[in-house]
């Protein structure tokens, strides 16, 4: 693996060198564009709006649009907006993991200490591991200033980018109603078969099937042939009353 940053994780006076490797991998297949004429590929060119011509990578700058005129950011100026944040993780305090909402996530990072042996590295992970805590740190990654949790995973600290609270959207504009009644039967009900289809996540468990079945299809293409499709049979229930649905649904994966 390759590193995409090198920096500085901190907390208290503790200051860790450590460089930042992605952690996630694309599993979906990799389609290229073409003309269905002579299935050519399609080449995106980067082009001046005004000359048509195509602009070299070195000729492109960065400009943000102000009353009607563009002004040109450097990389450094994108890096004196936040000095002291542009090459730090700074840990600024320390919250349970459980109370940040799935709705705040966006991808994750491997740290790798960049010393051998190093013990501030090894305390960090140990002391997370027993307080259950994660670090709650902000930094700078290729020019956006990002949220961030620090939490280990396999004696690995892990970096993992969150959302700022105003990039989620608000649920007021949703029709939902909050005044729907529901039955303690019901409600009982619905507790009884969330706890007959609980059990401990394991992620392994679940696979990217629908890349495999395309390719599948793909290979049977190549060879002139229709590959099988598997045809999805939606269970059903008998009524539309609420409570018999349950009910069903209790007896069916019992049955199974």
């Amino acid at each position: 693996m390759r590193s995409i940053w090198k920096g500085s994780l901190g907390f208290g006076l503790v200051s860790i060198p450590v460089k930042l490797y992605s952690a996630i991998q694309t599993s979906s297949l990799d389609f290229d564009m073409l003309d269905s004429r002579d299935h050519a590929r399609i080449r995106y060119q980067r082009v001046n709006e005004r000359t048509h011509k195509e602009v070299p990578y070195d000729k492109i700058v960065k400009g943000y649009k102000l009353n009607d005129d563009y002004v040109i950011m450097e990389d450094q100026d994108f890096e004196d907006a936040a000095p002291e944040k542009s090459k730090v993780i700074e840990i600024e305090s320390f919250v349970d993991i459980e109370d940040v909402n799935p709705m705040y996530y966006e991808t994750s990072y491997y740290t790798e200490p960049d010393t051998k042996n190093n013990k501030a590295y090894a305390l960090l992970v140990q002391a997370l591991i027993k307080s259950k805590k994660a670090g709650l740190a902000r930094f700078v990654l290729r020019s956006t200033e990002s949220l961030c949790i620090v939490h280990p995973v396999d004696n690995v600290l892990v970096v993992t980018r969150i959302r700022f609270a105003q990039e989620i959207r608000s649920t007021e504009e949703l029709n939902v109603t909050k005044d729907v009644t529901v039955s303690k039967k019901e409600l009982d009900m619905g507790l009884a078969l969330i706890n007959q289809y609980a059990e401990h996540f394991d992620v392994s468990k679940f696979k990217d099937e629908y890349d495999d079945e395309l390719l599948k299809i793909i290979q049977a293409k190549a060879k002139g042939k229709r590959a099988t499709v598997k045809k999805l049979k939606p269970q059903k229930a008998t009524g539309d009353d609420l409570y018999d649905q349950l009910m069903q649904s209790l007896n069916t994966k019992k049955g199974a």
